[in-house]
């Protein structure tokens, strides 16, 4: 029997992230994998494809909506070829999960293909797809096994027309009319894809607004956009029955007045979340504990009960980010080493890979309001950025949300061009615990959409931004 100082099971951001700084700590480390790839659901099913999608699809956008404004002309019809765009896809994919089996071999952690099993709170079975079986023991074990597509009780996922992200990822055709349940992040993503592609798009929501979780404002802007570019967004709306007819999909719903509504579509995506995966994970036999809602429950260590098992990501509370388990498979692996590591929960920025993007950091004013806090808020329009009149990119703002008494940062929320990579500023000034004041008075180079950031800072600080 191979035995090991750590075992991850589980190779997604948080798992593999966790076995390689186990390894680079010195620690004899195992990785586990249900699939023959490695990467889980982010690199195979989720953030990776997903993104490849939206880039693919905002590139032909821009060839039949925008390059003639740029003085480029297109002799002939611009044309989608789907397949190519999924095959495309699926190279990404390949390129970046044999990138993670490099890096386990580059750092010699062993790597096993099969249903990682609890056999004790020492002793981990392994059984393969076909159906070979061996053991492993090991010290300590970090559980990673991340997440699948949550769906309703009511709703029967055929794969075929009613679908989950995972199957809108590899679709033969662009539907004419996609129904998507969910107005968060998976839905508005993937949505928006097909609707760049040709599709009409309807989303459902059951929340007031899209992005629910996300600051009010924010939600606001991208609703402008969205129905600017016809999107469908029926928010308020409860969804009851979801039914396959053969070629057409039928939605009921009621609305806030109660009153019962039919949608109808030839592709309905399911996108009202995910939820913790743990099948086959035999966790009793080892004494770990779960949740009601399926979660494996820890302390602020990432422990379980159990002290010599420990569990990240997708699988423990809070919010299902790939960086998020990135950062707690560090911290793990770190504590399992003897080190003292921390993680500030706050500031885990949140986005949304939509054009324009969406990105969140710290508090959100609904938030401030709720707990009482006293706060100031600065907001700055992309629009009246040179950078941003220039790529054409206009919609949307930087907002800053201050204490009103000490100026200390406490949210920062943005919408626009490239915010994705911009939020990285708020975090880090955010972790050193800036004023408004301190990043007001920070060199940002022209022209960027980085701009919007001082002059949000600006307004925050004494409401006297320079460019508006």
């Amino acid at each position: 029997m191979n035995t090991y100082d750590v075992a991850v099971i589980g190779s997604g951001p948080g798992g593999y992230v966790a076995a390689i700084r186990c390894a680079q700590l010195g620690l004899k480390t195992a990785i586990i994998e249900k699939y023959s790839t490695m990467g889980g659901t982010c690199l195979n099913v989720g953030c990776i494809p997903s993104k490849a999608l939206l880039d693919s699809s905002h590139h032909y956008e821009d060839a039949i909506h925008h390059f003639e404004e740029h003085g480029i002309e297109i002799s002939g019809d611009v044309k989608v070829n789907l397949k190519k765009m999924i095959e495309r896809k699926a190279s990404v994919v390949e390129q970046t999960t044999k990138g993670i089996e490099f890096l386990m071999s580059k750092n010699k952690i062993d790597t096993y293909e099969g249903v990682g099993s609890f056999k004790s709170k020492t002793e981990i079975n392994i059984t393969s797809a076909e159906g070979k079986s061996e053991t492993i023991e090991a010290k300590h074990t970090i559980i990673a096994t991340g997440s699948k597509p949550a769906s309703l009780p009511f709703i029967e996922i055929d794969k075929e027309r009613i679908i989950t992200s995972t199957e809108a990822l590899k679709l033969k055709e662009v539907p004419k009319h996609l129904l998507v349940i969910g107005g968060g992040v998976i839905g508005l993503e993937l949505g928006q894809v097909y609707q760049r592609l040709g599709a009409e798009v309807t989303v459902i929501e059951y929340m007031d607004r899209i992005l629910p979780t996300m600051d009010g404002a924010q939600s606001k802007e991208l609703t402008k956009v969205f129905k600017k570019k016809k999107m469908n967004l029926a928010v308020s709306h409860k969804v009851t029955s979801v039914e396959n007819t053969g070629k057409e999909v039928i939605i009921k719903a009621e609305d806030k007045k109660g009153k019962e509504v039919e949608f109808k579509g030839d592709y309905c995506l399911v996108a009202v979340g995910r939820k913790p995966y743990t099948e086959g994970l035999n966790a009793d036999a080892a004494g770990v504990k779960l949740n009601d809602r399926g979660q494996v429950e820890v302390n602020e260590h990432l422990q379980t009960n159990v002290e010599n098992i420990y569990a990240i990501g997708d699988v423990v509370k809070g919010a299902m980010l790939a960086h998020k388990a990135s950062e707690e498979g560090v911290l793990v692996a770190e504590t399992i080493a003897g080190q003292k590591p921390h993680i500030n929960y706050n500031l885990i920025p949140g986005v949304v890979y939509t054009w324009p993007e969406v990105a969140s950091v710290g508090k959100t004013e609904e938030q401030l309001k709720e707990a009482k806090v006293e706060y100031k808020s600065g907001q700055f329009p992309m629009r009246a950025l040179g950078r941003s009149r220039a790529s054409g990119d206009i919609d949307g703002f930087v907002k800053i949300l201050a204490d009103k008494n000490t100026d200390e940062v406490l949210g920062i929320h943005m919408v626009g061009a490239r915010v994705a990579d911009l939020i990285a500023e708020a975090v880090v000034a955010m972790e050193y615990r800036a004023s408004a004041e301190d990043i007001s008075r920070m060199s940002h180079a022209h022209p960027t959409y980085a701009e919007a950031v001082k002059e949000a800072a600006l307004a925050a600080t004494d409401n006297i931004p320079i460019h508006i």
